[in-house]
């Protein structure tokens, strides 16, 4: 069991109670400390996001853009640019999707790089929730795009008698996809802190600076993979071609 940062400390100390009324909910019991890193890291990065796009929200303006809506604004274009890229058949449908999970993931991949804090992402359980989010995602809005049953036609092939090949191979592929989601990012964010984490214990000079820098560029390249296998997803469940 990993050792409590801080805020998960403060948490424990102060909200056990409440964290225990949450997981009694789903059936588990009551334990004296409910809280673990990984939620309370969530926790603090949706409550960041909020706080950015409120803070976004104050300052918006047509006419004199500051560089802080510009910075938004270039995010928001390149979402929008690869959307195009993938899904050929209304991509601004699902750009508020993309965006969302494409921050979230940015932000819980970077936080690890501030002292004190851990990267929610470098958990198993954190990746999976996004990762079930698409499938789930991805799924519903290929059967409201096409219908049920055009959309169980892509498990069937462009062959009508290689269905019953192709049927079994389409949904083991379908199930694997969080899986691969989910192994990608956690693998990738658990080996950067960790290799970070040892740096940092062997010196405080230039090296750790380096693998701190490695690992904000790995969380950059982390967070835009998964937004844009995603997108793929996304695009290949409202394909209209078959």
């Amino acid at each position: 069991m990993n050792e409590e940062i801080w805020i998960t400390k403060l948490f424990n100390d102060h909200l056990a109670g409440l964290g225990n009324a949450a997981v009694n909910l789903v059936g588990w019991p009551s334990v004296p400390r409910p809280w673990t890193n990984y939620v309370c890291m969530e926790l603090l990065v949706a409550a960041i996001i909020i706080v950015v796009f409120a803070l976004l929200k104050a300052r918006l303006s047509v006419d004199k853009p500051g560089k802080f809506q510009q910075t938004f604004e270039l995010i928001q274009d390149f979402v929008h640019k690869q959307g195009e890229e993938q899904i050929a058949h209304h991509p601004d449908r699902y750009i508020a999707f993309f965006g969302t999970i494409f921050i979230f993931i940015l932000f819980s991949n970077l936080i690890g790089v501030i002292p004190g804090f851990e990267s929610p992402t470098k958990f198993p359980a954190v990746p999976l929730g996004c990762a079930m989010a698409v499938f789930l995602f991805y799924n519903i809005i290929g059967i409201k795009e096409i219908g049920p049953i055009n959309y169980a036609k892509h498990f069937a092939g462009p062959l009508w008698w290689l269905a019953p090949l192709m049927i079994p191979i389409e949904i083991i592929s379908h199930f694997a996809r969080p899986l691969s989601l989910t192994v990608r990012l956690f693998a990738n964010m658990y080996a950067g802190e960790q290799i970070t984490m040892v740096f940092l214990g062997l010196t405080y000079f230039a090296i750790p600076a380096v693998f701190m820098g490695l690992h904000v560029f790995v969380s950059l390249i982390q967070a835009y993979v998964f937004m844009v296998l995603t997108m793929l997803y996304v695009g290949s469940a409202v394909a209209h071609e078959h």
